[in-house]
């Protein structure tokens, strides 16, 4: 499985559509682990642009801070999960959180 968090100076960035840049991180859910980490730059801001993009790059789940809706859908379409409400942490954290059960969608801190 791959998981991109969007990142914004290290840390989970609170509004998807404006990070700096993605973590991908490849884990084994049957271990719990983290396999691998790429930061890669973020593509210019384009609304539409970041499902297909992180599509392409093999993502099976966002873990965001706040999203709006119309990128919720669209994540949707391109059968991407995504959790909002996670804590703005680094993204290595936030994904040993979710392997270990303990995050869940919270609220979501974008309102567009």
């Amino acid at each position: 499985m791959r998981i991109a968090v969007p990142v914004a100076s290290g840390r989970l960035a609170a509004h998807f559509g404006h990070c700096e840049d993605f973590a991908l991180l490849d884990v084994d859910q049957e271990k719990k682990t983290i396999a691998s980490e790429d930061i890669q730059d973020a593509p210019p801001h384009q609304p539409g642009l970041l499902p297909q993009w992180l599509t392409e790059k093999g993502v099976n789940l966002v873990i965001a801070g706040g999203m709006g809706s119309r990128a919720l859908q669209l994540f949707a379409q391109h059968g991407i999960k995504v959790i909002v409400g996670a804590p703005s942490l680094e993204p290595h954290k936030v994904v040993a959180s979710y392997l270990a059960g303990q995050l869940e969608s919270g609220a979501n801190v974008c309102d567009h």
